[in-house]
């Protein structure tokens, strides 16, 4: 029976990422694209749209998912969102309205109503644009030096 480590998980992750095929710029750019939905409050969504944008935009789906996989996990979700809605509030100046949250499923904040949702989404899209970029050219110059150390 395998035993479950963080050392194993991210041996496992980097793995599937060394596993990859493609163009160095296709594999960031669909790394981006996982990262992006990963942060985004569309939970039970995640795998459904990035199959989706991937087939439109002719990316990697393995590798967006692969990039969700690592930026949206149970430890980051909470952190995000929360983040998420209060830099939605601050940049829409609504600091009237305070909300607890009881779990994190899309639907629970959009039965609080658009006071919570609008907040939240607009600060997803900020927040999920910063870490897309980020992933794009980390993941960018990671795949080029692991193909150069792979060639030499």
């Amino acid at each position: 029976m395998k035993k479950y480590s963080i050392t194993n998980n991210f041996k496992a992750l980097y793995e599937r990422f060394l596993s990859l095929k493609g163009e160095p710029r296709t594999i960031a750019l669909s790394m981006a694209i996982g990262v992006f939905i990963g942060v985004t409050p569309t939970i039970p969504f995640h795998t459904t749209i990035i199959v989706l944008l991937c087939f439109i935009f002719r990316q990697n789906i393995t590798a967006a998912i692969l990039g969700s996989w690592i930026i949206s996990n149970p430890v980051t979700i909470p952190l995000f969102y929360v983040s998420e809605y209060h830099l939605g509030k601050l940049l829409l100046k609504s600091n009237n309205f305070q909300v607890t949250f009881n779990d994190y499923y899309v639907w629970t904040f959009f039965e609080k109503g658009w006071k919570v949702a609008v907040p939240l989404l607009t600060g997803g899209i900020i927040m999920a644009t910063f870490f897309a970029v980020l992933a794009y050219f980390i993941t960018y110059r990671l795949v080029l030096a692991v193909r150069k150390n792979r060639n030499q």
